[in-house]
Formats: structure tokens, C-alpha cells, sequence
């Protein structure tokens, strides 16, 4: 099965139950998975040849959390293009605000600009409409581990 790096970007802890839940989802159909609460480049790149699943809150007019924002910032100034990197993306946000699901799209179109490919399609969850996120990511989650080799 595959192996899957999960980097988190939560402000209020959401994104970080949504990680592990998927964390134990993909455990369960047989991959070797590993959160990243912080992620570094140096993690990232050990996933470069794997999957990597984003898994982002939005913040602020748009902006990524503090806890992703140096990832973010490090891969589009120093890493380039990476034609070999597979990911997932979800995004949490919330529809009241101009930038909804900002930091996920963000994260989306910065891999897209840099040769990754996308696994399936992004997921964004809606905090007005869905106040526990893992009901929606959940089902997206088993769905997106079968399509890994």
C-alpha cells in the first residue's frame, strides 16, 4: 500500500481531528501514514515520491494557520517544480467570510503551479453548513485512500 505523509494547518484544532481521523482511516485500509502537526520541508520532501494529503483551515481574509504557513512559504520560494509529488487536499473554511476555503485553494494552485498532480478532487468543508467536519471528510477519506497505489 501507499505511504502518506498528512500535513495539518488548524488554528481551533478542526483540521487536526480531521487529520486523525483520516490518519485512522488510511491506517485501516493498509497504508503507512504519518501527521505532520508542523510540517517542515524536510518532512515534505520524504513524501515527495509517495502522497502527500493537505489537510488546511482558513484564517484571517484568506491566510494560512501559523502552523502551515512556513511550509507553505518554504515550498514556494525554495522547493519549485515537483512532477513526482501525488496529493489530497482538504480545506476547511467558512462561507461568512469574502476567502472562503483561502489557505486550502491557496495550497491547491500553488502544488498545481508547481507540476504536482492531484489525486481526486479537493474537498471543502463548509463550517456553517457542517460544525463537525469529519462527517463530510470521513467518507471523502476512504474514498481518496482507494484511489492510492
Amino acid at each position: 500500500m501507499a505511504q502518506v505523509g498528512i500535513f495539518v494547518g488548524t488554528v481551533y484544532g478542526n483540521s487536526l481531528l480531521v487529520a486523525e481521523e483520516a490518519e485512522n482511516i488510511l491506517n485501516a485500509q493498509g497504508h503507512e501514514v504519518k501527521v505532520f502537526e508542523e510540517g517542515m520541508l524536510d518532512a515534505w520532501q520524504l513524501y515527495r515520491q509517495y502522497y502527500v494529503l493537505v489537510i488546511t483551515s482558513t484564517t484571517g481574509q484568506g491566510d494560512l494557520p501559523d502552523s502551515i504557513a512556513p511550509l507553505f512559504h518554504t515550498i514556494r520560494d525554495q522547493l519549485g517544480y515537483q512532477p513526482e509529488l501525488r496529493y489530497g487536499l482538504i480545506a476547511l473554511g467558512d462561507s461568512s467570510y469574502d476567502n472562503f476555503c483561502g489557505a486550502g485553494r491557496a495550497f491547491d494552485a500553488l502544488l498545481q503551479e508547481h507540476g504536482a498532480t492531484r489525486v481526486g478532487e479537493m474537498l471543502e468543508i463548509d463550517a456553517t453548513e457542517q460544525p463537525e467536519p469529519e462527517v463530510v471528510s470521513c467518507p471523502w477519506v476512504e474514498q481518496w485512500g482507494r484511489l492510492l497505489e
